[in-house]
C-alpha cells in the first residue's frame, strides 16, 4: 500500500476490455512528508477521487483483477481510500 496524490485521469481510445468503462488515474507516490518519490503509477479509482487529493493505493494485483472480474487484466493497482486531512488546530 502506498500514499499517493492524484495527478491526472486516464482517457483511452483503445484499451484492454477490463479497462473499458472504468476510471483510471495517475497517482504520484508520496513519502511521509508529502514529497513526491519515484515514478507515477496507474490505478483503478472506484471512488472518483479529485485531482490533487491524497489517496491510499493498494498494489495487490490479484485483488484488482478480482474487482474487474478478469483474471487476465493488466491492472495492478487500485485506490483503496481517500485520505482525510486533519484540520483541527493544535
Amino acid at each position: 500500500m502506498i500514499l499517493a496524490r492524484i495527478d491526472g485521469i486516464l482517457i483511452t481510445a483503445a484499451c484492454h476490455p477490463s479497462l473499458q468503462g472504468r476510471r483510471n488515474v495517475i497517482c504520484q507516490p508520496l513519502n511521509a512528508a508529502g514529497a513526491a518519490v519515484g515514478a507515477p503509477v496507474i490505478a483503478l479509482d472506484p471512488f472518483s477521487s479529485g485531482l490533487h487529493q491524497h489517496v491510499l493505493v493498494s498494489t495487490d494485483g490479484s485483488q484488482t483483477r478480482t474487482m474487474v472480474r478478469d483474471p487476465s487484466s493488466p491492472l495492478r493497482n487500485f485506490v483503496l481510500g481517500i485520505v482525510d486531512t486533519d484540520t483541527t488546530p493544535n
